[in-house]
């Protein structure tokens, strides 16, 4: 959390000193990176996790089946830079897409090097590379947006942080692959990883959809409003999820054939997640706008609404994610991947309605989609270990009804007090927390608990306070 936590304060440096369209420009690039990853990827990092009994062949086969890859797409990437441009009518995207496409090159040598990492539970390690990297980019892109290099002060940022990434990855993990490559090995892993890197996919596109279609339909400062938006959203929900994924897709892996322990300890992650994520979610949209405003100045006030919305829909996320890794660790890539094209194929009338209707209207069907989606999910996991959805939603309604009611109170007070918006912020914030506290602790609610005794774990001179 804490190299996100970083990378957020330097994206609102960043903010400050460069214009929305700027951020929009790498944002319409974002989509096909992120498509290029997970093609590099081919869904066999999972796979290897899953695979308990994975040896120096079956990375070394990954490795260089990964690297191959990476070098084709990028060849794509690097020839196709002048019709993206095209596309979006903005030719100062063709050396840009070509300058970022290195990117996808640096990362096909690094995703056996995070795989080792990730399946021996090593966060710590993946902690420092990451939050080392956060740093070193983030300083070099504000140092280039102060001299005024604009768009490619974006640019450097994630080329540098992909570079830092891989040199400590290669230096820190001392693995070397082997010139070996396994077609066993290989059959046996892209069986389980193929449905994997389609329903990844299709994920992928879906999440990045909303950049191109705004980019192509809109503008790149409509694009740097909603990307802005954006990650201040995925600051609590995605990175939250992502961590948690991390941890708990290995950890659980490891109990996949028992059922009463796997559900035991689902449950407890459902209950933890939501907990938190209701919180800080329904909380950031009731302080989105003097938040705005404080954080990042006045010309990013029409990000607002976008942020509002953007909260809505982003708090089921780490609800979808942990049911799905339930399948991931039963072994059904294949029910994954039909989930996933389900799902994406109901997002083709929210797609059509942002172009039609506008940006607004686009978020709001991401919302309803977003509580479609959690059923679909909820109900295929939960019947492979006995978890059905009236249970799970029993076991978070609390936490959102009381999230709910805190957050409402919270945004009223912007409606009844006429100050400046940094007072207004500080004190919202602190009757959020306060409220938060209060009642879950009155309430006894389980998230709370677990989160209470975790905190007074790491520092036991707060256990008078909470």
């Amino acid at each position: 959390m804490t190299t996100q936590l970083v990378q957020f304060i330097v994206g609102l440096v960043l903010a400050r000193i460069l214009s929305p369209s700027e951020f929009g420009l790498v944002g319409m690039i974002t989509v096909f990176l992120a498509v290029s990853q997970s093609l590099v990827d081919s869904g066999f990092g999972q796979a290897l996790i899953r695979k308990k009994d994975a040896d120096d062949l079956d990375y070394s086969t990954v490795f260089h089946f990964n690297f191959i890859t990476g070098i084709f797409i990028f060849l794509v990437f690097y020839f196709s830079a002048p019709a993206i441009a095209r596309f979006y009518n903005q030719p100062e995207l063709t050396d840009i897409a070509r300058v970022l496409g290195i990117i996808i090159l640096i990362n096909a040598t690094v995703v056996t090097q995070k795989t080792r990492l990730t399946k021996s539970v090593n966060f710590r390690q993946l902690m420092k590379v990451n939050l080392t990297a956060a740093v070193i980019s983030g300083v070099v892109a504000i140092v280039l947006a102060l001299k005024g290099f604009g768009v490619w002060s974006l640019v450097w940022r994630s080329l540098t942080g992909s570079a830092v990434q891989a040199l400590m990855l290669w230096f820190s993990n001392k693995w070397v692959p082997a010139l070996r490559f396994s077609r066993e090995s290989f059959r046996s892993l892209f069986s389980f990883g193929s449905r994997l890197l389609v329903s990844g996919l299709i994920d992928t596109v879906y999440r990045n959809i909303y950049l191109l279609i705004i980019g192509k339909f809109f503008s790149a400062t409509e694009l740097g409003y909603y990307t802005r938006a954006d990650q201040f959203s995925r600051l609590a929900s995605q990175n939250l999820t992502g961590t948690i994924q991390r941890v708990s897709y290995p950890v659980l892996s490891v109990v996949q054939d028992e059922d009463e322990r796997l559900k035991a300890g689902y449950r407890k992650l459902i209950i933890t997640t939501m907990f938190v994520t209701f919180f800080v979610m329904l909380g950031m949209a009731a302080v989105a706008r003097p938040m705005i405003l404080t954080l990042i100045g006045e010309k990013w006030l029409p990000s607002v609404p976008y942020l509002q919305l953007l909260c809505l829909s982003s708090m089921f996320f780490p609800l979808h994610v942990l049911n799905l890794n339930i399948l991931n660790v039963k072994g059904r890539s294949d029910l994954f991947l039909r989930l996933e094209i389900i799902k994406k194929a109901l997002a083709v009338p929210v797609i059509v309605a942002g172009v039609f209707l506008g940006i607004p209207a686009m978020l709001t069907g991401m919302i309803v989609l977003s509580i479609v989606s959690y059923f679909i999910n909820s109900y295929h996991s939960g019947r492979l270990i006995n978890y059905p959805v009236h249970e799970q939603i029993s076991d978070i309604m609390p936490s959102l009804l009381l999230a709910l009611a805190i957050s409402g109170s919270v945004y009223s007070l912007s409606l009844l007090l006429d100050i400046h918006h940094t007072l207004l912020l500080l004190i919202q914030t602190g009757v959020l927390l306060a409220l938060w506290v209060v009642l879950s602790k009155g309430l006894k609610l389980k998230g709370y608990i677990e989160i209470r005794n975790i905190i007074i774990e790491k520092v036991p001179q707060l256990k008078h306070i909470l």
